[in-house]
């Protein structure tokens, strides 16, 4: 792999981190429009040309939502709060709190090795996994190598060659085995470095602590008690959810014209435990709102989920910690919030709020270009910080 082309996987990598129905007691918030967060949205489209942007803000119980431009480019159907669309690396939320569930029943320990667990599965160029804990899995210290930038994948992935293997379909097994033809990143625990594969494993240990597929853990354990009635774990199902916007991406490599793609339809089976969630903006303010107040998780695991490692000197979001599954964001009028947000093709999630889960923005894009995490910010800075 060229020096740029690592460069702009490393990018590529570091963004797809960067993912139940309102209450009938939330009041629709008609006295305050969120003016500074409607700005940012506007924004959006006309400055940074997203095609489409919406928000949800939940304070207490009052309950916001704004959007600007369109879900649709060809009949110019706006952006809807029921529309589904994938929500990336926020599925590594859910996934980690089956697993802290998994250990508040004495299941499994986050002291447990992934040897333990998945024998000879993480072996070779420096992996080691009699010496990664689940713990590293969860918290991106493994220093496991992340198959999203394995030379071979990342053409296939970023650049126009996508068109012909958007419906190609990947096994976990088989994405460890690309991560694992790789050097590790660092010794376990010696460094923090933002790795798919770390959830990819994750989900593998689920299935085999419980016996079903993750994806049926979430379901049975989150997506059905919290009521998320869109929100899903799609496989190997290539179309969305009804109703939905449209996904729009324009590949960073290999294409200097920089053409705009409809890639709604598309296999996200590569991105599985990781980051292939579909979910919607008020059914990730339901999630989010009860993990962070601490409705999913016992005292001991909830502690263990917000204890962050720092990111500062690695290439990723600015200002940010990671604990188990989730991150704090510390903005710059010095509040921090906490959530999580991903991206995947033609797609980008941020849904973050007060460490109580009270006060919580939820915001997808549905254009794959530029900068959307500034724009997230933004929003956050306008909602969050008392003088914006």
């Amino acid at each position: 792999m060229t020096k740029n082309l690592r460069t702009a996987a490393c990018l590529l990598a570091a963004a797809i981190a960067v993912t139940a129905s309102a209450s009938p007691a939330l009041a629709d918030d008609r006295a305050d429009r969120h003016p500074g967060v409607q700005r940012v949205l506007d924004q959006a489209v006309t400055d940074d040309k997203m095609p489409g942007i919406i928000a949800e803000v939940r304070d207490g119980r009052r309950s916001w939502v704004g959007t600007a431009g369109v879900a649709n480019t060809e009949t110019g159907r706006k952006r809807l709060r029921q529309d589904r669309f994938r929500a990336g690396s926020t599925t590594k939320t859910f996934v980690a709190t089956v697993v802290l569930q998994l250990v508040a029943e004495d299941r499994l320990s986050l002291d447990d090795t992934v040897e333990q667990w998945l024998p000879g599965v993480v072996r070779g160029n420096g992996h080691d996994g009699s010496k990664i804990t689940i713990r590293q899995l969860l918290n991106q210290t493994s220093g496991i190598f992340p198959y999203t930038l394995d030379p071979g994948l990342v053409p296939q992935q970023w650049t126009p060659a996508f068109l012909e293997r958007r419906y190609d379909s990947f096994r976990a097994e088989q994405l460890v085995k690309t991560a694992m033809a790789n050097p590790a990143s660092f010794a376990p625990g010696k460094g923090w470095g933002y790795s798919n594969t770390n959830y990819t494993l994750a989900g593998m240990i689920i299935e085999k602590v419980t016996g079903r597929s993750y994806a049926d853990e979430i379901t049975r354990r989150v997506i059905r008690p919290l009521g998320l009635t869109g929100t899903s774990l799609p496989g190997e199902e290539t179309k969305l959810p009804q109703p939905h916007g449209q996904h729009y991406m324009q590949f960073p490599l290999g294409d200097p014209d920089h053409k705009t793609y409809d890639l709604t339809d598309m296999n996200p089976s590569w991105a599985g435990a990781a980051g292939s969630i579909v979910s919607t903006v008020g059914d990730l303010q339901t999630f989010y709102r009860a993990l962070l107040s601490g409705r999913l998780l016992p005292p001991a695991q909830q502690k263990e989920m917000f204890t962050g490692v720092s990111t500062e000197g690695v290439q990723w979001i600015d200002d940010t910690a990671y604990g188990l599954g989730v991150f704090s964001q510390k903005l710059s009028c010095g509040v921090t919030v906490w959530g999580n947000g991903g991206r995947i093709h033609g797609s980008w999630t941020y849904a973050m709020g007060s460490r109580d889960g009270r006060h919580m923005l939820v915001s997808n894009v549905n254009g794959d270009w530029g900068n959307p995490i500034s724009i997230f910010t933004k929003e956050l800075e306008a909602e969050m910080c008392p003088s914006r």
